[in-house]
């Protein structure tokens, strides 16, 4: 994906956002994600230097509230059980208080917060939730290479057979090899 095309998808996004909650602006704030769904009130409450970008941010990100967002949809007379948005203008410099301070007000109104900390980006950032740690590059490797596993050792049960030559030492340390790497993990 190029740079024009991230963009668009951003610039698309946004009015997705501007959509369902037109007074937003790029200012820095607290916005807060509600959703009502049998009986259940769910909330996560975030903060952010330039809320319109990253409210868009969450359309197109991966983290477990973006999962939920693609997963819920949007507040509207279709989708009553979708995300609302709401949001509080405030400083840069009052972000951490006031996002600690509204995740407490959602908990004690009897809101499941979908957040993974108590707030802040400070040092008083406190985990509340437990977190799965995120799949990185080097566990996308680990996984290519369980599935080449697999997929070479199903190849050669099924249709294949191994033949060299017994006598050449370094065709031995190959074979060997090559049944460490086609052999199951028990």
């Amino acid at each position: 994906m190029n740079f024009a095309q991230i963009k668009a998808i951003e610039k698309k996004n946004k009015e997705r956002i501007l959509k369902v909650c037109p007074e937003i602006t790029e200012a820095s704030g607290i916005y807060m994600l509600t959703r009502f769904e049998d009986g259940f009130k769910y909330a996560y409450i975030g903060q952010a230097k330039h809320l319109l970008t990253r409210l868009a941010d969450h359309l197109r990100g991966y983290q477990h509230i973006d999962l939920s967002i693609k997963k819920h949809g949007l507040y509207s007379e279709n989708n009553p059980s979708g995300w609302r948005i709401a949001f509080i203008k405030c400083s840069c410099n009052c972000l951490d208080n006031l996002e600690r301070h509204l995740i407490k007000h959602y908990a004690d109104k009897g809101f499941q917060l979908r957040n993974k900390t108590a707030g802040g980006q400070d040092s008083g950032k406190a985990q509340i939730a437990e977190y799965k740690p995120p799949k990185g590059y080097r566990d996308g490797l680990k996984q290519g290479y369980k599935n080449a596993q697999r997929y070479i050792r199903k190849l050669f049960d099924k249709w294949l057979r191994v033949d060299y030559d017994k006598t050449k030492k370094l065709a031995e340390r190959a074979y060997q090899k090559f049944n460490e790497f086609i052999k199951e993990d028990k």
